[in-house]
């Protein structure tokens, strides 16, 4: 007996170290193997409105995660840790996800499952009219979703999302939760949205691109028509062709960052200020033509095209450097930046130009619209009281014509590019079709139906004849009433 007592005493130590040896391991291992999560603040800090704020300062609490299944149960999560920042979104494009917890029906729900994923699932019942009308909730990035009354879910692991608390203090306060997430590559190939913004707008560009390029070309390289209304044609559609470029990598969201965004917006709206400008000056060359005197005493026209160029672009450079600095320096949705660097959501609104910079970039579009109104009226009155034309007078007819066709169809389209910009579909995909038509009129307008320019096509071309060089190729052409022997 006494043996055994003994034995019993110098065996239960080490079985009792062992096991306490053998859970301290396993806690260990667990906590090394803890669940990562992506937080977007620092530890003590919350998203408040826009930006990343120290807690305390509100009176708030920090963000504590509360885990679930996919089904939506709770479950408990024994060791997690943090990992702060924004997430990595590679080539694609951030999106901001809002669930605040007062709404009692919320578009947006976010589930952080056990094992450190965000469940986004998204219903179609629409949130509430005072969270829609907030600015901070209007976001520019979109998920393809069905049309169907049915949710759809998507699901992001560690690295493509964070999370955190947000307050929200514009109207009322309002507490909730906070995502960041990168929007996934989700291609809805029978969805009519998806099919006209990705699929046919683009091949719709592609298109008016290659007609720009034509109508360029040809009034570049047939000596005739490279006179100042000629160059004058050639420059604007070039501007056209930049817009559509610009425009076109806009189009392809998942290519896109901050500066490329802004890039892309700054070259379309330069592109498109430089196209009206020389339709402007086009205007004003043919009504400073007529209501001169004697139109055979005239500087030459690459002079005159070498001074309308200096006024045109000096006054395109002094707009954009006007935009670009009331964007960067006087909008008030990126006034946030010079006090933080940690800027989540002002990071997402500005990746294009602010609606300050856009107004002083379509401002003077609206005056040049208005100029050019003038210009036709009072070039009509002055070729009404014209009983006698010349060969200038002819020319200068067929480019009135032409100055207003190209005038009323770019005018059209500046139209519906702003109508696009409204929270409706129909407009926008109204926008793509017009954006085409404008570039077959133009076409249409500057070749096809210029009878002298076909003319001239047909007997380089086909009958690979000499091209005339002389002064009287285009005034002949409008003197014989537009018939070609």
């Amino acid at each position: 007996m006494r043996n055994i007592i003994v034995f019993t005493l110098l065996i239960l130590p080490h079985k009792l170290l062992a096991e306490v040896g053998e859970t301290d391991l396993n806690d260990l291992s667990d906590q090394q193997n803890s669940v990562l999560i992506n937080k977007c603040c620092e530890p003590d800090q919350i998203v408040v409105n826009s930006v990343c704020r120290l807690a305390k300062d509100y009176n708030q609490t920090v963000w504590k995660p509360q885990f679930k299944t996919e089904d939506g149960k709770e479950v408990q999560v024994k060791y997690f840790r943090y990992i702060h920042g924004y997430p990595d979104c590679e080539t694609t494009q951030h999106r901001a996800i809002f669930y605040l917890s007062n709404l009692r029906k919320s578009e947006d729900e976010l589930n952080l499952l056990s094992d450190g994923r965000l469940l986004h699932i998204i219903h179609h019942e629409p949130s509430a009219d005072s969270v829609k009308e907030d600015p901070l909730m209007r976001i520019q990035g979109s998920i393809v979703i069905p049309s169907e009354q049915q949710q759809a879910s998507y699901t992001y692991v560690q690295n493509k999302y964070c999370m955190d608390k947000i307050l929200m203090t514009a109207n009322s306060t309002n507490t909730g939760e906070y995502a960041l997430i990168c929007i996934p590559d989700v291609k809805n190939w029978t969805d009519v949205d998806f099919i006209i913004k990705k699929i046919v707008n683009p091949l719709f560009h592609a298109i008016s691109m290659i007609l720009y390029l034509i109508v360029a070309i040809i009034y570049f390289v047939l000596p005739t028509l490279r006179d100042l209304a000629g160059n004058i044609i050639t420059t604007i559609n070039i501007c056209l062709i930049v817009s559509q470029a610009a425009d076109m990598v806009r189009i392809f969201t998942e290519f896109s960052n901050h500066v490329s965004f802004m890039v892309t917006d700054i070259l379309l709206y330069i592109s498109l200020l430089g196209a009206f400008f020389w339709l402007n000056s086009f205007g004003f060359y043919i009504w400073k033509t007529f209501k001169s005197r004697n139109v055979f005493l005239r500087v030459t026209d690459v002079r005159k095209y070498c001074y309308y160029s200096s006024v045109v672009w000096s006054s395109v450079v002094l707009m954009a450097v006007m935009a670009i600095g009331a964007h960067f320096l006087l909008d008030t949705g990126n006034k946030l930046n010079q006090f933080s660097s940690s800027v989540l959501v002002d990071d997402i609104e500005q990746e294009t130009i602010g609606w300050l910079g856009i107004a002083i970039f379509f401002t003077p579009v609206a005056f040049t619209i208005i100029f050019n109104i003038i210009f036709y009226v009072t070039t009509l009155k002055v070729i009404k009281r014209i009983n006698i034309y010349g060969r200038i007078h002819y020319k200068l007819k067929g480019c009135f014509d032409l100055f207003l066709q190209i005038f009323l169809i770019m005018t059209i389209a500046w139209l519906f590019l702003l109508l696009s910009w409204l929270n409706f579909n129909g407009l926008l995909y109204a926008h793509v079709f017009v954006n085409l038509m404008q570039a077959i009129l133009i076409f249409y307008v500057c070749v096809v139906r210029q009878s002298h320019v076909t003319f001239l096509l047909k007997k380089s071309c086909c009958y690979a004849e000499p091209i005339p060089t002389g002064e009287w190729g285009d005034e002949m052409t409008h003197m014989n009433g537009n018939y070609n022997y």
